[in-house]
């Protein structure tokens, strides 16, 4: 996913169309003068990116009369990363723009292109700071949420069924057996939609980093893989157990994303491991299921390291080219990003999918119960870790297809493991990655 695989998915997903840039977005704005001064500032053109940078631009200017913010859109994909990397190159970037975390923003050549910030850095989610951070500065302000790569599971089943939401592996194979006596479907799987076939590997990270601290680093040297480390193994494993013991929907090789998201809201299925993302889609489809699904970490083998593995949000930058008293506004409009105020500004104009990567931030109390239930695990000390794609840039492009056939009954967990660990190989290589 670093390119974001996951992320591109989503968006394929949900059918985001692609615009053009606005007429207004080559170039920044002059200061005004009488010590007034006008940011521009570019976002990707999905909607709710827009509402929030608008609603931003709004209330950072009503607390600072003196400096305008004028937001600009960009195509997103790969049209919007080339939008940005050339206007970075040529100098012509607005005064602040809101980009991708990760491996993208370490595409930038953040030391030369980008303006590192010390001002809030101590406000930040230790998770969300290691996605801007290069040479040991940090570089960004984060805008949105986190996402999470979990389980989402209907309460009412729960409730029925007197069951507790599990910490261990084991626990949640016991309280499948009981959910498949009651007659539901335990866990929801849906391969007519390839890429939602991941969440047991993609969402397992947490585990596989508190079993074996530092494994992204070892992965990316190829001093670990999957089909060796038995934390990395134990994810293919488990998309294995589910199928082998019958704990999946009958229609999994055709069922698609809104079918899943349909069988859980209805409570036709129990538990549905995917992207948190996808509650906004489940309660649009399903009015007054805001709290009747929750949301579980993906459980490894360990009570005591139970945690999340989370998404990063993107982030706010200032390009080196932006200087003087436009560099002076656009601190503080990074400021205001990364503030309480920041964030009470974004959850006005967007209803938060998930909690903010600014410490002391709250989720309102109308977000659906998932959102809290992450909330729960962001507070907690320990209780998330980013995934994988955010610690190292090796992912193989046949992950997808590789889980389908594992989750089907077609190969087995260690034969999956190891295929896989062939298909990242061939992207480490490509990639330049020493050691491979």
């Amino acid at each position: 996913m670093k390119r974001r695989t996951i992320a591109i998915s989503v968006l394929a997903a949900t059918a985001m169309a692609l615009g053009a840039c606005s007429a207004g977005s080559l170039g920044s704005s002059d200061d005004e003068g009488g010590g007034k001064v006008t940011l521009s500032f570019l976002t990707d053109n999905q909607p709710e990116t827009v509402k929030i940078a608008e609603g931003l631009a709004k209330d950072f200017t009503a607390k600072n009369p003196d400096i305008t913010i004028k937001v600009e859109t960009r195509p997103q994909g790969t049209e919007g990363d080339n939008i940005v990397k050339t206007r970075l190159s040529t100098g012509d970037m607005t005064d602040v723009f809101q980009y991708n975390t990760g491996s993208l923003f370490q595409a930038l050549a953040p030391a030369k292109n980008l303006t590192a910030v010390d001002g809030f850095t101590d406000r930040l989610d230790e998770n969300f700071a290691k996605t801007v951070t290069a040479d040991s500065k940090v570089y960004g302000a984060p805008f949105g949420n986190f996402m999470a790569g979990a389980i989402l599971y209907n309460k009412d089943v729960y409730a029925k069924l007197g069951l507790q939401v599990p910490k261990t592996w084991d626990d949640f194979m016991a309280n499948n057996a009981k959910i498949k006596a009651s007659g539901v479907d335990p866990v929801i799987q849906t391969y007519g939609e390839t890429w939602t076939s991941q969440l047991f590997i993609l969402g397992d990270y947490h585990n596989v980093e508190a079993a074996e601290p530092g494994w992204a680093d070892k992965y990316t040297k190829n001093q670990a893989k999957y089909a060796t480390s038995p934390a990395a193994l134990a994810g293919f494993q488990h998309l294995q157990q589910v199928h082998d013991e019958g704990y999946i929907n009958k229609d999994f090789a055709s069922a698609k994303l809104t079918d899943g998201l349909n069988k859980l809201a209805k409570g036709e299925g129990a538990q549905y491991p995917i992207l948190s993302a996808m509650l906004s889609q489940l309660i649009a489809d399903n009015p007054g299921t805001e709290n009747k699904i929750g949301l579980f970490a993906i459980p490894g083998s360990d009570a005591a390291k139970n945690g999340l593995t989370v998404w990063s949000p993107s982030a706010v930058y200032m390009p080196s080219s932006t200087t003087g008293d436009k560099a002076e506004a656009a601190k503080k409009f990074l400021d205001f990003v990364a503030s309480a105020d920041g964030c009470a500004s974004q959850a006005a104009a967007s209803q938060p999918t998930g909690p903010f990567a600014v410490k002391g931030c709250k989720v309102p109390d109308t977000v659906p119960q998932a959102v809290k239930d992450m909330q729960a695990y962001i507070d907690q000390q320990g209780g998330s870790s980013l995934a994988l794609e955010f610690l190292s840039p090796v992912k193989g492009p046949a992950l997808e297809q590789i889980c389908v056939e594992v989750g089907s009954g077609i190969r087995k967990a260690d034969a999956g493991a190891k295929l896989y660990d062939e298909d990242v190989k061939k992207q480490a290589q490509q990639l330049g990655l020493e050691g491979w």
